[in-house]
């Protein structure tokens, strides 16, 4: 039997983590790698045409599946690429490994052809980046870089010489059982006894969630029924936390909408479930604040805390229930729904009126449509810009749909890339690439990674041929619009030029239609529907917080556009307010 070299080896290792797909493209320091995966039944070679496609594709793949992820790139700009993508990966808290070939070991600090130091180039968006100088650290490095990876929930980078691929493995080399899955993390009595009289001492107390409440929905409904408590949440939180929630108040943030806002202002106590929500601006500096997260670092990085507690929402939950105090008052929630119901009814009212009727195609009636057509368990990726704004207000969670986007980084074009790692951890399960023109062309040539690999994603295209989003951001600031036009193809045709389905869709009354047959269609296909690039509601007054940026500004006057079935819940929740 021949001896493994060190590429081989590793290959081994990252199946045994239970690694599938390695994204990337080929190149002559990262050859022995792919030859090794060539050879290898567990696991496959995805060519995409750019790395950062790549990445972005290993980081939605960890964050569908719950996995370890993997992808490559060659020597010096090789694997630059992957950097956008691993920062998104890595601040989305996705286990990914990268592998960054390097330049013959011999020449490293000489200048050689295409040298960067990768190992110091990805530390800042990873917990572990390191050079492999010498086959003896293998498979040691390895494994550490793996267990920092899916420990920390994030991004790993191994530095590795080409020279040093090709190597045969160390004799007698440790290869130990790896860690693949997180433990559950429970506070310590003394934060929980401290919890429980703050809220027992609170007549009005809110929740407020993020990503980190995934798989505690029912502890969530339970804690708030128990307290009476309004629950909003951050956008990441929105797929975990929204659906089947009687005391739902909406979200907060640059994008928000309803009455979460208020209720995180109005409250005694405000207590943060699992969110590192960015926006500090957003949050009250005279309320009580307890957060919980299983995130040490994160906890009081927004804002001052009142109690810090360490542990998982879930098993956080299970500890402080059944010890709270039951509340009988309702009426601060039931202010916070009838305020929550009221403004929706609000922002809906100007934006149905002859909605099927207007032209260019209000973005607001897509994304309703497209909410309405889409599968029960369709993952849907969202392009950063006015994508992410359409998604907020008008794509339903259910507990079974996936809403994954740059929510974090905030990077554009990550929406079909993090489409094509989603498709490949399930081809028959319906995904869609909710994309801007912008973000759309900017890493268009992956379109072709679909037509070469037949995958079935469907990218509905918002192509309203500016960059929507930086529009609005230069008309809060005072600015007139500058360099934010695009002169956009028909991109359907570009569609079918490369081999896959593509149909153009102007007027409203074909939107049903089209996006019914791609969604029938078995591969790949695009829907490019023309947008109106005004569908924005712009206040009739700036005023001077405003001049700064976003701030409170955004989501309680800027982005008003509709809030499509929220309105529907919104209505059932008021069912269970007292009458007087």
């Amino acid at each position: 039997m021949a001896k493994q070299n060190v590429a081989e080896q590793c290959v081994d290792i990252l199946v045994r983590a239970g690694v599938q797909r390695l994204y990337g493209v080929v190149g002559d320091s990262l050859n022995p790698v792919v030859d090794a995966v060539r050879r290898h039944d567990g696991i496959e070679w995805i060519h995409v045409r750019h790395e950062e496609t790549a990445a972005f594709a290993a980081g939605a793949e960890a964050q569908i599946t719950g996995r370890l992820a993997a992808c490559a790139g060659s020597s010096g700009p090789g694997s630059l690429h992957l950097i956008n993508g691993l920062y998104d990966a890595h601040r989305s808290m996705a286990p990914v490994l990268a592998i960054a070939s390097h330049i013959p070991s011999g020449e490293i600090g000489l200048g050689y052809f295409q040298e960067t130091h990768p190992d110091q180039l990805f530390r800042e968006c990873s917990h572990y980046s390191e050079l492999i100088s010498n086959a003896r650290q293998m498979p040691r490095l390895l494994q550490t870089a793996i267990q920092n990876a899916i420990g920390q929930s994030g991004v790993s980078v191994v530095a590795l010489p080409g020279d040093i691929a090709s190597q045969p493995a160390p004799d007698k080399t440790i290869e130990h059982a790896l860690v693949t899955t997180l433990p559950s993390v429970r506070p310590g009595d003394a934060e929980i006894d401290k919890l429980v009289r703050m809220i027992d001492e609170a007549d009005r107390v809110t929740l407020f969630c993020g990503s980190g409440t995934a798989g505690a929905h029912a502890e969530v409904m339970e804690f708030a029924e128990r307290i009476k408590s309004p629950v909003g949440h951050a956008l990441r939180g929105k797929e975990w936390i929204q659906y089947d929630n009687p005391f739902d108040v909406g979200m907060s943030g640059l994008l928000g909408y309803g009455a979460a806002y208020e209720a995180t202002h109005e409250c005694d106590l405000l207590i943060l479930l699992g969110t590192d929500f960015p926006y500090n601006a957003f949050l009250p500096d005279d309320v009580k604040i307890a957060q919980v997260d299983v995130r040490p670092e994160h906890l009081g990085r927004r804002s001052k805390l009142d109690l810090a507690v360490w542990g998982d929402v879930r098993e956080t939950l299970r500890c402080l229930t059944p010890r709270v105090r039951v509340k009988s008052d309702r009426r601060f929630l039931d202010k916070m729904l009838k305020k929550h119901a009221d403004a929706l009814e609000g922002v809906v009212k100007a934006y149905t009126r002859k909605v099927e009727k207007h032209l260019p195609i209000h973005p607001e009636y897509v994304a309703a449509v497209l909410d309405e057509l889409a599968d029960d368990d369709a993952v849907f990726t969202v392009d950063t810009g006015m994508c992410n704004v359409w998604a907020a207000r008008y794509l339903s969670p259910n507990g079974r749909r996936r809403i994954i986007g740059s929510f974090t980084h905030g990077s554009m074009a990550n929406a079909l890339p993090q489409a094509i790692g989603a498709q490949f951890t399930d081809r028959d399960r319906q995904v869609v690439s909710v994309s801007g023109d912008g973000g759309f062309s900017m890493l268009m040539g992956d379109f072709l990674t679909l037509v070469q690999y037949d995958l079935p994603v469907k990218i509905v295209l918002f192509n309203n041929s500016a960059l929507g989003m930086v529009e609005l951001e230069m008309l809060v600031a005072g600015l007139p619009s500058h360099g934010t036009t695009n002169v956009n193809p028909d991109f359907a045709a570009v569609a079918r030029a490369a081999g896959a389905y593509g149909v153009r869709v102007e007027k409203p009354k074909q939107l049903a239609g089209a996006l019914k047959d791609a969604f029938r269609h078995k591969g790949p296909a695009l829907v490019d529907v023309v947008t109106d690039p005004n569908a924005l509601s712009i206040p009739p007054k700036i005023r001077a917080e405003m001049v700064t940026g976003f701030a409170l500004s955004t989501s309680k006057i800027v982005l008003d556009g509709g809030v499509g079935r929220m309105l529907q819940m919104a209505r059932s929740n008021l069912r269970n307010v007292p009458r007087p």
